[in-house]
């Protein structure tokens, strides 16, 4: 139990620098990479690496279903594509054209808590009470606090780009809520990567038509560290941790995120580190305490009374991560 522990706690260190580290790469790559163009490669260079390992499941068992099926399947994967993979990172890449690493991880953290808000409207059997809407206030507060509007500027600019991404990838996580598939979780991931990569060429296209690019050493190096490192590795430590903890704590890689971003975005491009981004970081995270803290508590009965179920909680949960976009349902 305690090498299990240790492991756990070793994976989500891992994945939070993996994920935190992202931002960074993210930026230095932007330099010389058009946004667009940039998000378009890692996941052409990813989709093609996932497709190649689902194939190769499906061709080792016949029973695994290595590629959609039906429409059900398309729309699905469709959904997730054009929007998740799509649409948030065409957002979120042109957003953090504005600003530093750590204030897009500080603004993407928003996810975890205007996804319930969105499942509220669309989902049925879902209600909000007097802590989720207060905690969802709280953290827009928490935004604002962050873009510092009296300053109107470029930085502004680039927290309502990441804010409205967050939002997309609330929506579109919620659609897909509402969308019955059997596709496995690797398979879904895949596909989604392709129709994504697919719908940022076009998008690139259309903004720049076919760019002249010559990108440094650097921003290679990053584009390899996204596509392999922060999706491909980051994917897999992903999920085997929410096998082992469960999504409420997994989740929670969304507040650690941004502290590595911060940190290493100060360490490696001299990115400054605002009074702003800390005191709105603290505020989104206390926004997020007040929309989980039933949630919460359970949890704390659970640790105090480890062999009792606890009444009316949940066996699934959406699982809304930051840095890279994975969904499961």
């Amino acid at each position: 139990m305690n090498l299990s522990r240790y492991r756990n706690t070793v994976l989500f260190v891992l994945l939070s620098v993996i994920w935190g580290s992202s931002f960074v790469a993210i930026e230095a790559g932007l330099r010389t990479f058009p946004p667009v163009l940039f998000a378009a490669l890692r996941y052409d260079v990813a989709s093609v690496v996932m497709l190649v390992v689902v194939a190769g499941l499906g061709s080792r068992q016949k029973s695994y279903q290595w590629r959609p099926a039906t429409r059900t399947d398309w729309l699905y994967v469709s959904i997730g594509g054009i929007f998740i993979f799509g649409l948030y990172l065409a957002l979120v890449f042109v957003g953090q054209q504005y600003v530093t690493s750590g204030v897009a991880a500080v603004v993407l953290s928003l996810k975890p808590v205007v996804t319930p808000l969105f499942a509220v409207t669309l989902l049925p059997n879902e209600r909000f009470g007097r802590f989720q809407i207060a905690g969802v206030l709280v953290a827009l507060l928490g935004v604002i606090v962050v873009a510092n509007p009296t300053s109107l500027g470029g930085g502004t600019v680039g927290v309502g780009l990441l804010f409205v991404a967050a939002l997309v990838f609330a929506v579109a996580s919620v659609l897909t809520q509402k969308i019955q598939t059997t596709l496995p979780t690797l398979t879904q991931q895949a596909w989604m990567m392709v129709v994504g990569a697919l719908f940022l060429h076009a998008t690139s296209a259309a903004i720049r038509g076919v760019p002249s690019v010559s990108p440094s050493p650097t921003a290679l190096v990053s584009l390899a560290y996204l596509a392999f490192v922060a999706s491909i590795v980051g994917y897999f430590v992903y999920f085997d941790l929410l096998e082992r903890i469960g999504a409420s704590e997994a989740n929670l890689v969304n507040y650690v995120v941004p502290v590595v971003a911060t940190l290493f975005g100060w360490l490696l491009l001299g990115e400054p580190i605002t009074e702003n981004t800390i005191l709105g970081f603290l505020v989104i995270v206390a926004g997020f305490v007040l929309l989980k803290w039933a949630t919460l508590k359970r949890g704390v009965v659970a640790v105090r009374r480890p062999s009792r179920s606890l009444p009316g909680a949940s066996s699934s949960e959406t699982v809304v991560v930051s840095g890279n976009v994975y969904y499961r349902r």
